[in-house]
């Protein structure tokens, strides 16, 4: 009989475990599409404008509202080098919330990292709604996440669209070395300390979720800043850029670069 009460008490404490993992897991997903509305109103097109080109406005990824409400984050590689001043051409940030619908703000460099494949641009007008980004706590592998942006540019429309997924891998990348004119001490203070680590996801992102916030599920702090481009590239040159397969840069660099701005 001890036996038999012994495999019952030890089948009921499995019940019990499993009831609880999949309460907890049932939780964290049904608070997602509360994250989602948290989200989506800081979530922007980052593009460039010209008045009397056909569209004026084209999209060239995605970012997000940080710090004070009026700046950007986004990827370095989004915002163009060079923009076409003799026909007007301006950086352009289209905001998709509230109930006046997409409001352009002009926007300008603030500041970039290369390094990183991140910048941060300054826009006009009101302060919008910031994101909260991760402060502390280890990102681990298999951990859910979720990310937001304006995958395959505009052809699926302007309107924000959330994918969820997990950490699938931690991995280090070096990011390709900068040409001679563009050595500055950032850049050689990281060649010289070499790889740095970026997120793999289990998760499809497009190139025009590029920029975009990469939250975890539980507060929706942003942990990274998706990468469809650089990483992409760098990552599986030697590969036929299999499907599947997205990256993001840890939200480190980018308190960097906060920090340096304030």
């Amino acid at each position: 009989m001890s036996s038999i009460r012994l495999a019952v008490s030890r089948q009921l404490r499995h019940v019990l475990v499993c009831t609880v993992l999949w309460f907890v897991s049932g939780v964290a997903f049904a608070d997602l599409p509360d994250l989602i509305d948290q989200i989506k109103p800081s979530v922007v097109v980052v593009g460039t404008y010209v008045k009397t080109r056909s569209p004026a406005f084209v999209m060239r990824g995605t970012g997000f509202v940080v710090g004070n409400g009026s700046l950007i984050a986004t990827n370095a590689h989004v915002v163009p080098e060079v923009l076409d001043s003799a026909n007007g051409e301006t950086l352009m940030v289209v905001a998709l919330s509230g109930r006046a619908g997409a409001q352009q703000r002009p926007a300008r460099i603030a500041s970039s990292d290369k390094s990183h494949d991140l910048a941060l641009l300054r826009i006009e007008g009101p302060p919008m709604q910031a994101l909260v980004l991760q402060e502390s706590g280890k990102v681990r592998e298999g951990q859910n996440i979720a990310f937001t942006g304006f995958p395959i540019g505009g052809v699926l429309g302007l309107s924000p669209v959330t994918h969820r997924g997990i950490i699938s891998a931690i991995t280090p990348i070096a990011l390709p070395g900068a040409t001679a004119n563009q050595l500055n001490e950032k850049v050689i203070k990281r060649l010289k300390s070499g790889p740095f680590e970026i997120y793999q996801l289990d998760g499809t992102a497009y190139p025009g979720n590029s920029g975009g916030p990469l939250f975890e599920m539980e507060k929706g702090e942003v942990i990274g800043i998706v990468n469809m481009v650089f990483v992409k590239g760098t990552k599986e040159s030697v590969l036929t850029n299999p499907s599947g397969i997205s990256y993001a840069v840890p939200v480190v660099y980018l308190q960097d670069l906060l920090r340096e701005i304030h």
